[in-house]
């Protein structure tokens, strides 16, 4: 099978031990992205030495896109990383996630024109995400000890299609695995530069997507991945930014006004 040249984008934030484990396991998949693209919000000099020291080794390129802190900026650093991705299609991960060594692949083969796609995550429990940190394991399965949300760790990509859900749902739609057409994200105008802070943006962009006729596509049993444990980020934003969804569900929004194309414009 042909697939789409493929971007992989991972968002970082100050947590360079996190990191370290997702690149890791994304040099280690049976099908690369074409490259790799962090998009750090601000992170200190000990990203950058890590990023560097992978950007030395690594068989495809790794970019490193990067503003400073100014609090939480997620949409906009995602917004310019996509910028500079050259893969047709993206697949978007947090820079806490460990992947599947078959991750990629299950993403490349569920790309459909015209839809996105909602992965799913497994837990790592705290106990062992401070292990793993240490050790450096990035080898789990559904039964691992540590893990939790088991159900999300079992690869069946043969029975994947036998899952299904309304594909006209922006609900539950997670940035830390998701994949979408890059033609798409330029079609609605990409992130919302408006929403800061912890909260909404990839639901108020999955809104986005489904009111220009574009599909979600919850992908369960393929494109496996576990989220290292960490303490929750602050909700005071979560208000404001839930403001900015609501209003595109009630007025069929297709498009924000403040994007992906007010920073190049910029």
């Amino acid at each position: 099978m042909a697939y789409p040249s493929c971007s992989c984008i991972v968002s970082t934030y100050n947590w360079p031990e996190a990191l370290d484990l997702c690149l890791k396991s994304l040099l280690a998949q049976r099908t690369m992205p074409d490259e790799i693209i962090i998009a750090d919000d601000g992170s200190r000099a000990e990203t950058r030495l890590l990023i560097d020291r992978y950007q030395a080794s690594s068989p495809i390129p790794i970019k490193h896109v990067w503003h400073p802190d100014d609090g939480f900026r997620k949409t906009i650093i995602l917004n310019a990383a996509i910028q500079e991705a050259k893969g047709e299609y993206i697949i978007q991960i947090d820079g806490d996630i460990i992947v599947h060594n078959a991750f990629v692949k299950d993403h490349l083969a569920a790309a459909k024109p015209g839809q996105f796609v909602r992965g799913s995550r497994a837990m790592v429990n705290e106990d062992t995400s401070l292990l793993i940190q240490q050790n450096k394991r990035i080898k789990f399965h559904s039964m691992s000890k540590g893990v939790e949300h088991r159900f999300n760790a079992v690869r069946l990509p043969f029975l994947s299609r036998l899952i299904r859900t309304n594909p006209w749902s922006p609900a539950d739609v997670k940035g830390c695995n998701m994949a979408f057409w890059k033609s798409d994200f330029e079609l609605v105008n990409g992130y919302n530069n408006n929403l800061t802070g912890w909260g909404h943006e990839d639901i108020e962009l999955a809104a986005r997507f489904i009111n220009n006729g574009i599909k979600k596509r919850h992908l369960k049993l393929a494109a496996v991945c576990y989220h290292i444990h960490h303490e929750l980020n602050s909700r005071a934003h979560e208000k404001h930014n839930k403001h900015f969804y609501e209003e595109v569900l009630s007025l069929g929004l297709k498009r924000c006004a403040n994007g992906y194309y007010a920073l190049a414009e910029a």
